[in-house]
């Protein structure tokens, strides 16, 4: 009788194991999925940088160390770069932006320039797009992380090798409070 028990048991604890597995399977594929999402959003960034940095050029001749710097940082192959390199890569461009729009500030005829308008307005577009997948990554593996770190889902999760994930998170410099002189 007794070994009826133990069987039963052992058998629920393997199908559970087995549904736990799967669970960790799937969300671990949502995370994969909402990356790859935002990576098409940030290569397609990647990829706009040089045709903005060429028409700056060409207004702002004497900033050529500011765009070399720029152009240095795009040197390696995207689709070579590992998920944690292309989130780094992102903030270095970020920041590079920044450099051409406050360049773009010191050159009205750029600013003017129907080149410049069009790959703005491309760039506005795709970093709306980028914060929008930023959400929905972030959301996913908000998800994944809890269904790993809760009770018992943790000791299934240590088993079969799943870890926690890092959220796609601003650095420093985005978080301080925009100073603006009047």
């Amino acid at each position: 009788m007794w070994i009826y028990i133990v069987i039963a048991v052992l058998v629920l604890l393997v199908i559970y194991a087995l549904i736990m597995y799967n669970s960790f399977v799937k969300q671990n594929n949502k995370v994969r999925e909402a990356f790859s999402t935002m990576d098409v959003y940030l290569k397609k960034r990647w990829d706009l940088i040089p045709n903005l940095v060429e028409v700056v050029k060409g207004y702002a001749k004497h900033e050529k160390e500011t765009l070399k710097e720029i152009v240095e940082i795009r040197k390696g192959s995207y689709d070579k770069m590992t998920d944690e390199d292309k989130l780094k890569a992102n903030e270095s461009i970020k920041n590079d932006i920044s450099k051409i729009m406050a360049i773009a500030e010191s050159y009205p005829d750029l600013k003017a320039s129907e080149n410049f308008i069009d790959l703005s307005n491309q760039l506005s577009q795709v970093e709306d797009e980028i914060a929008n997948s930023r959400k929905y990554y972030n959301a996913v593996i908000r998800n994944y992380n809890i269904k790993i770190e809760m009770f018992p889902n943790s000791i299934f999760a240590k088993i079969f090798g799943f870890k926690t994930k890092s959220m796609f998170e601003i650095n420093s410099d985005e978080r301080e409070d925009i100073k603006v002189d009047i």
